[in-house]
Order: structure tokens, then C-alpha cells, then sequence
């Protein structure tokens, strides 16, 4: 065993074999893999071994797209067979809901490049004459689904690390991580030490472990999973083409041919974790959990409803075997907030459809210093501190039991709710809140009206919120709206080089004492990373502001670039609440809060002051995202309460509104108003999300200079624009498809209806060869193409002179 390495991968699975072969793909040869068994020894060798590319997030569509056309090529490039069946795959619907989400996910696949189809009954039952479809109304049939052989597949991208050089240990476990001053890590085994540059815990089941190493502890969570495998069945003897994988969400089943016989496996509603307290680490390479059928009864009832010849089927074997799942399902990939070169490669639990993706994400993120597309979806800094183990378990149980059902786009599920809410919690349940989630905090997305549960309907078109948010955006333009904002991300830079180190940083230019500016942070390539707004309070004092979900992400970055400057970066999110009052009366109300001048003059637009707001002393900043007079006040939490209280007041006397998240996004349309995750993310660069403006190119030294000095100097192929669109009692919500004629040119980022301009709305990327109203457009919504037009300015006071009077 050498006693060096640039990188030392822990786990011998199918994510951690992926990812040495990629590290040695893209450059880094001296890595090295532990593996405390045999490889496959965890998850991977009991997995039923489906794979497709099809996910509700695009960019991890896009990485498990990569990792289904890997298979060929990591099999030639190994000699190890992988035992590939491209039998193709059924997501199939049986109901008028699943059939409209389907239609509306088919054509977001245009988008994403994926080769799927609409088919019907009739072609489902010859696809699969196992079942039966008098119920069934259609599903989505893509021809790169299907399964291989798990130890093939994960032997094959170790054959493939080793010829470029790696080495793989097994046998051999880590018992310790030491981190060493320089960055570097210890990683003693039972065979010795090895010091490491990075480390990466892919440990699978044992993540949990190998990160208590390092002191984190990651929101992963071992589930119990069966599935079964049936005699030969008569239906298959003498069939020459095999069964496509099917997905049959309304049955809640999943199905393959193995053999003559089938593959049956459920997500049961009685979902069970397993060792919460921690893996053993004498859990075998070939050990399953005792089956519990009784847990499956109603599940399996439904699968042979829908496959009615399984009903008489003889069992040959059941397979309970535990996997990982992190709170929202999804894989918990990159470098682990507040630790110097340790990377998470975990809660990877659809390992055979996601395994190449991850490990090409994390690659080019170790070796190039961000991966080529946004993958925040499987951020290990999606999470913070309040995903504590129970909260994972809660969230864990929740996710695997509803794993088949309809995402809705405004559906927020119960478990581990509330978690943290704001100081005026209570205070804004008493006005018949609707609450939502951002980054574990409770946050009000509207008001339904008194006397009416406090409750939104799932739904795929617009739901019982529509006529409340119409009553919160018109307040807001006509009188002024208020909104809690406290979880909003707020963060205090001090020091005598604080403006230095964040001129390097930020690619804006700071501001003067007492003023604001919007500045955007890029990446190494000059890709966005952010678009905070700086708050100059002092000459070394800097309140900034950004997206409250993005916490553990932008102190990550500020973190890893900002190390020895010299200054104090403190995360005040928590320690902060904050209200938002924006309309024609906020500067009324804001008056009535304070004997501080807030006159136009003496105040005027992007201007931040300290100022006592009732008894309170707070950050009062003066700007609005929804284009009207507007301020932002920050106050600490233990003065929330009176604060509100005096607002409350105020909100009567000048005929104002408490508004949600809901009403924010229908002005913030009106205004053409991006945001990020939606408008602006790491797929963008500032030149394609007209924020070039924003960006001070003179500078000398900035995050991604040269990568937007590059951008600003190239004409983008696609540019952000707003679009008007004929929809009737649904809205675009992402990821729809534009169309000119029968030419895809763009597709679209975020949606809503325009309450005060009556339309609905979407902001989105189109190619620039569009370029005038004329041009016919359509956006497909729940699969109908509807009529669309480009909106050329904001359709509220497009010369902004509302919020600057």
C-alpha cells in the first residue's frame, strides 16, 4: 500500500467505483480505493439493477442520461461484462392526473434532449402482455431503460480505474480520518496509512460512519426494500423480445423480466429504517434482512390487480435489502461544508441509474473546481444543520413511502414540519398562513381567507391559493404589502480588508458607505454563483444578502475562497428576522415605524441605513424585487414579535396586506425579475441573464474574470425573456418547451400568473435567432401547446420610476 495519494475514494460500491474511474479519466492517476470487504459489498450486489434517465430534476435527468450510455463504454473499455438488457421502460399512468403529468414530463424530455414517446393501451399491452390495461391511459416508453448485473457493472468501472492507474485495496478498512494542517488527510486502516490530498467518502451504507471520522454528521438514512423474484411464468416461455421495465406509479409497483420469471418490487407504505444508530460494521457482503410480507400486502394487492397472472406465480426468492436515502431522496455529492477536501459521494440510492453521473459531477468538481452543470439538487450543502438524524428518518420514512406519487408542483409533504419557523410563527398562523419550507424553515406562501382551513390543494393546474394571491398582489401595487423575510440568507463581512477580499470575491463593484449594489458571484469559469446584494454599512462592515436555501452553500464558497483574508464572516440568518413592506403606503408605514428621515430625499433608492423600526434597532435597506416602493427590515429575532406587533398596527391604518411567497413570485413576473435556482444558476452566465450590467469589468482581480470578460465579448445562443402566454387554469412552472412552428428554441425557467396584468406568465431562455413579437410562439403546458408572445419590457412601470420615487 503506497503511503500517498492524490485522493483516497472509501467504498466499493458502484459510486465509489465510479468515482476512481472518473478521477483517473479526467487526469488524477494516483488515486486509490479502500474497500473494507469485497467491492459490491454493501448496497450494490442485492440491487435489482434497473437504470433510466428520467428524473423530475432536469440536470439530474441529465447525469442519469450520462450514466445509461456510460454502460457500453466502461464495458469495452473493461473486458467486464456488465450484462446489459436495453429492454426499454413503461411509466405508466391510470388516472386523468398522472396521465396530464406524464404528458407535461414527456415534453419537458424535448428539453432535456431524451429520445421518450407517448404510447397508448393498446401498444402498452404489446410491450408487456403481462397487463392488464382496462384501467390504464397511457405512460411514456423509453428505449434506454433497463437493467444489468450489478457486480458486472461495478467491477467494470474498477477494471476501467485500474488501467488508468488506480489502485484498489480490499480487504482493507478505515478505522480513522485525521486532518492535517496543510489540508490533507490521515487515513489510517487496518493495513496502514495513507495520506491524502482529498477524501471522499462514498461509504454507502456506512457514510454515517466515515463521516463521524471526520465530525459531520450526514442527513443519510438506511431503508429497508423488498422486492421479489417469481417462478417462470407460461405468459414468457416462448417470448422472444423481454418485458420493458415497468413503472407502474398508480399501482405503486415496479417490474422486469428475470429469466423466464419476473422481478416485483414495492416502495410500501409502512416504511422501515434500519440501524438508525448506526451499520454495523460486521454487516455481511452477502447478508439480507428477514422478509416481511406482511408489510407488503396492500402493495402487492395492487401489483396483481395490474399484473393479475402474478397472483398465481410461485415466490423463488424475496430480497429485503437496506440502501440509503437522504431527506429528499436525492444524493448528497461534493465537498462537505466546513471540511478542507472531504467530499461526499453518498445516499446515491438509485445507484445504477445516477452512479456514472455522480461520479463525473464530483470528478470534474475535484479536479476542475465546479462540475460542468448545476447539480445543487444533489449539493450536499443543500442541507444544514437542522437535518439532524431524526429530522433524516422522519423525511426518509416520508420520501421512500410516497415514492410513486404525483410531484406536485405546489405540494409540500408534512414530515419533520414545522422544524424552524421564524419568531412570528404563531402570530402569522392567527392570520391563516399557508406555510412552505426553505432550507428546513417554515415560510408563509399566502393567507387563505378567515374562517377557511389554512390548507392548499395539490394540483397540477391552479389551486384554491389562486383568488387569495389575487388580493395580496393587488394590495401590494395599489396600497403595501408585508412579508416575513426571515429566511432570507443574511450574512455580516467585517474587517479591515473586508472590502478587499470581497471586491475579489463578487464581480460588482462595492458600494459607497451607506449605499447598495447587486452584485453577482461567478465561478472559476465565470459561470454564476450567486446573486447577492451588498450592503455597505461602514467602511469595513458589509451586510449581505442572498437566496436563504443557499446558507451552507454561499458559506462553503465564502469559506473556501475567502480563507486568510483577514476579515469575519458571519452567517446572521437565524439571528436575523426581517419584513419586507413594498407598495405605495410603505414609506407611510415605514414612517410610522421610525423618527428617521425616510424621505425620497432622505432616503433615496439602494440606500441602507441602521435606524431604529419601533423599539427595535435594525438594517433597513431600501429596494424590492417586486418593483414598487419598497424596503427590506432586518431586526434581531428576540425583537420580532413587537416589531410585528406595530406593523400589524400600521397594516390596518394604511389599508395594507401580510402577503406570501406566492404573491412575491406574481409581482416579481410582472417586473421580468429573475431569480436564482430558476433564472440564474451555474448553467448561466451572466451575459445569457442580463446581468452583464452588474459586473464591473475593470477590476483586476475577480472570481471568473476571464470567463466573463469571454462571455461579455461573445454573443450568447440563448438570452432570458418573458413570454405572455394563452394558458387557461394552469401556468408553466419549468422546464416547458418553446416552440416556433415546429422548431424547439427555448424552454422556460419558472412561471406563474400576473394578478395585476392579468396574464399568465413565464421567464425563460430562447435561442437568439428569435428575436421580435411577431414571431409565433407556443408553450406546452400539461402537454397542449398553448399560444405564446415575447413581453419586450416588464409590464409594470417598465422606466422603474415607482420604486425610485
Amino acid at each position: 500500500m503506497k503511503s500517498h495519494a492524490r485522493a483516497v475514494v472509501i467504498g466499493g460500491g458502484i459510486v465509489g467505483c465510479s468515482v476512481l474511474y472518473h478521477l483517473t479519466k479526467l487526469g488524477w492517476k494516483d488515486v486509490v480505493l479502500c474497500e473494507r470487504k469485497e467491492l459490491t459489498a454493501g448496497s450494490s450486489w442485492h440491487a435489482a439493477g434497473g437504470f433510466h434517465a428520467l428524473n423530475s430534476d432536469p440536470n439530474v435527468a441529465r447525469l442519469q442520461a450520462y450514466t445509461v450510455q456510460l454502460y457500453k463504454e466502461i464495458q469495452a473499455l473493461s473486458g467486464q461484462n456488465v450484462g446489459l438488457h436495453f429492454t426499454g421502460g413503461l411509466n405508466v399512468a391510470a388516472t386523468r392526473q398522472r396521465w396530464e403529468h406524464l404528458r407535461s414530463e414527456w415534453a419537458r424530455h424535448r428539453v432535456l434532449g431524451l429520445d421518450t414517446r407517448l404510447v397508448g393501451p393498446t401498444e402498452i399491452r404489446e410491450l408487456c402482455p403481462l397487463m392488464d390495461v382496462s384501467e390504464v391511459m397511457g405512460a411514456i416508453y423509453d428505449p434506454m431503460e433497463g437493467h444489468l448485473d450489478p457486480y458486472g457493472a461495478t467491477h467494470a468501472f474498477a477494471s476501467a480505474a485500474r488501467l488508468n492507474g488506480a489502485e484498489i485495496h480490499r480487504h482493507t478498512k478505515v478505522v480513522e480520518l485525521n486532518a492535517n494542517e496543510d489540508g490533507s488527510w490521515q487515513v489510517v486502516t487496518d493495513r496502514g496509512t495513507i495520506i491524502a490530498d482529498h477524501v471522499v467518502n462514498a461509504g454507502g451504507l456506512w457514510a454515517r460512519e466515515v463521516g463521524h471520522m471526520a465530525g459531520v454528521d450526514l442527513p443519510v438514512v438506511a431503508m429497508e426494500h423488498h422486492y421479489l423474484l417469481t417462478d417462470d411464468l407460461p405468459e414468457l416461455k416462448d417470448r422472444v423480445r423481454e418485458l420493458p421495465l415497468v413503472l407502474d406509479l398508480d399501482g405503486e409497483i415496479y417490474l422486469r423480466q428475470e429469466r423466464n420469471g419476473v422481478l416485483l418490487g414495492v416502495y410500501e407504505k409502512d416504511a422501515t429504517p434500519w440501524a438508525v444508530t448506526g451499520t454495523p460494521w460486521d454487516y455481511g457482503d452477502s447478508e439480507l434482512l428477514p422478509p416481511n410480507l406482511e408489510r407488503l400486502t396492500d402493495s402487492l394487492e395492487k401489483g396483481f390487480r395490474r399484473f393479475p397472472s402474478l397472483s398465481n406465480a410461485g415466490i423463488r426468492k424475496i430480497v429485503n435489502g437496506p440502501f440509503t436515502f437522504s431527506p429528499d431522496g436525492n444524493p448528497l455529492v461534493g465537498p462537505v461544508p466546513g471540511l478542507k477536501n472531504y467530499w461526499s459521494a453518498c445516499a446515491v440510492m438509485a445507484g445504477f441509474a445516477q452512479g456514472g453521473g455522480v461520479g463525473l459531477a464530483l470528478a470534474q468538481w475535484m479536479i476542475d473546481g465546479e462540475p460542468d452543470s448545476d447539480i445543487f439538487a444533489m449539493d450536499v450543502a443543500r442541507f444544514g444543520a437542522y437535518a439532524t438524524r431524526p429530522y433524516a428518518i422522519v423525511r426518509a420514512k416520508e420520501f421512500y413511502a410516497k415514492r410513486f406519487q404525483i410531484a406536485y408542483p405546489n405540494e409540500v409533504w408534512p414530515a419533520g414540519r414545522p422544524n424552524k419557523t421564524s419568531a412570528i410563527h404563531r402570530e402569522l398562523e392567527a392570520l391563516n398562513a399557508v406555510f412552505g419550507v426553505s432550507f428546513g424553515e417554515e415560510v408563509p406562501l399566502f393567507f387563505a381567507p378567515a374562517g377557511t382551513p389554512a390548507r392548499e390543494n395539490p394540483a397540477l393546474r391552479r389551486s384554491n391559493a389562486f383568488s387569495s394571491v389575487r388580493g395580496e398582489c393587488v394590495s401590494s401595487r395599489q396600497s403595501v404589502g408585508i412579508l416575513d423575510i426571515s429566511s432570507f440568507g443574511k450574512y455580516l463581512v467585517s474587517g479591515p480588508n473586508a472590502e478587499q477580499a470581497l471586491e475579489y470575491l463578487l464581480a460588482g463593484r462595492m458600494p459607497r458607505v451607506g449605499r447598495i449594489r447587486l452584485t453577482p458571484m461567478l465561478s472559476p469559469k465565470g459561470r454564476l454563483m450567486g446573486d447577492l446584494t451588498s450592503c455597505r454599512l461602514a467602511d469595513d462592515e458589509f451586510f449581505i444578502g442572498g437566496s436563504g436555501y443557499l446558507q451552507s452553500w454561499h458559506m462553503r464558497w465564502f469559506d473556501s475562497n475567502l480563507a486568510g483574508a483577514g476579515i469575519e464572516i458571519e452567517n446572521m440568518s437565524d439571528r436575523y428576522g426581517g419584513f419586507a413592506l413594498f407598495g405605495p403606503n410603505s414609506r407611510r408605514v415605514l414612517e410610522s415605524l421610525t423618527e428617521d428621515d425616510v424621505s425620497n430625499e432622505g432616503f433615496p433608492f439602494m440606500t441602507v441605513r441602521r435606524m431604529p423600526i419601533a423599539l427595535a434597532p435594525a438594517i433597513v435597506a431600501r429596494l424590492s424585487v417586486t418593483g414598487e416602493l419598497g424596503y427590506e427590515i432586518y431586526v434581531p429575532a428576540l425583537h420580532m414579535e413587537s416589531v410585528f406587533a406595530t406593523l400589524q398596527r400600521a397594516c390596518v391604518e394604511f389599508d395594507g396586506r401580510w402577503v406570501g411567497m406566492y404573491a412575491l413570485n406574481s409581482l416579481r413576473l410582472e417586473k421580468s425579475y429573475g431569480i436564482w435556482s430558476r433564472e440564474f444558476s451555474r448553467d448561466y452566465s451572466p451575459h445569457m441573464a442580463g446581468l452583464s450590467r452588474f459586473i464591473d469589468y475593470q477590476k483586476p482581480a475577480f472570481i471568473g474574470r476571464d470567463g466573463a470578460l469571454k462571455d461579455r465579448d461573445t454573443p450568447p445562443e440563448r438570452r432570458l425573456v418573458t413570454l405572455a402566454i394563452a394558458a387557461d387554469d394552469s401556468d408553466a412552472t419549468g422546464y416547458e418547451p418553446i416552440y416556433r412552428a415546429d422548431e424547439l428554441v427555448g424552454f422556460v425557467t419558472s412561471g406563474g400568473y400576473g394578478h395585476c396584468v392579468q396574464k399568465s406568465l413565464a421567464m425563460g431562455y430562447l435561442n437568439s435567432t428569435v428575436q421580435t413579437e411577431s414571431d409565433e410562439l407556443t408553450v406546452t403546458i400539461l402537454g397542449e401547446p398553448r399560444p405564446a408572445r415575447l413581453v419586450p419590457q416588464a409590464l409594470v412601470d417598465p422606466m422603474g420610476h415607482r420604486m425610485r420615487s
